[in-house]
């Protein structure tokens, strides 16, 4: 049922390309960051930045959010069944350095491949440190101006990450500030 109304909610180009296991996905708001209003009872992050201007530059971003560039350009390892974020899809992102490094597995909730709109949202899956849910989008707005925007929620879902309590959230803005960095200078071909 939650598929279905993932795939209402969030058309897509393409078809999912496979059913996602059963209960694999560790929370129940499942689309919600497509939705405008975030769950209550997690920690919320909304990051805006611009990021360039024009079609070019709206083109060139919408790409390396979609195919894993900006998460790999950022230092993240990457590793998915597919090129392209589409719903269904697994991808597991890492980060760290040496033996202290985070695995975090995830699935591809929804897409919007628009004319002015591109990114996707996916939700973390059992094994990953946090529940939730986090979107990565690039906006073209009328003046030409290009815009990327995280957004998430999430809650501890390991030990360690109930432990770091506090320290969790400044990281993760840490992180969405560093994601927009790096997506700028993919557009400015310095990446």
């Amino acid at each position: 049922m939650a598929r279905l109304i993932r795939a209402l909610a969030h058309p897509t180009a393409a078809a999912p390309r496979r059913a996602a296991a059963p209960g694999a996905l560790n929370y129940p708001e499942v689309g919600a960051t497509g939705s405008g209003r975030l769950p209550a009872g997690y920690q919320h992050l909304h990051h805006t930045v611009r990021i360039g201007h024009g079609r070019q530059a709206f083109e060139t971003a919408g790409a390396a959010v979609t195919t894993w560039r900006m998460h790999s350009t950022s230092g993240a390892r990457v590793r998915s069944e597919a090129v392209r974020a589409e719903p269904g899809v697994l991808v597991e992102i890492s980060i760290g350095a040496g033996p202290v490094r985070f695995t975090a597995p995830c699935e591809v909730i929804w897409t919007a491949y628009g004319k002015d709109r591109t990114g996707f949202a996916y939700g973390t899956r059992t094994r990953h440190p946090e529940r939730g849910e986090e979107s990565f989008v690039v906006d073209l707005h009328p003046d030409g101006s290009v815009w990327f925007t995280v957004t998430a929620f999430s809650r501890p879902a390991a030990w360690y990450t109930r432990l770091a309590g506090p320290l969790v959230p400044l990281l993760q803005h840490a992180y969405a500030r560093h994601l927009g960095r790096t997506l700028r200078g993919i557009v400015e071909g310095g990446e």
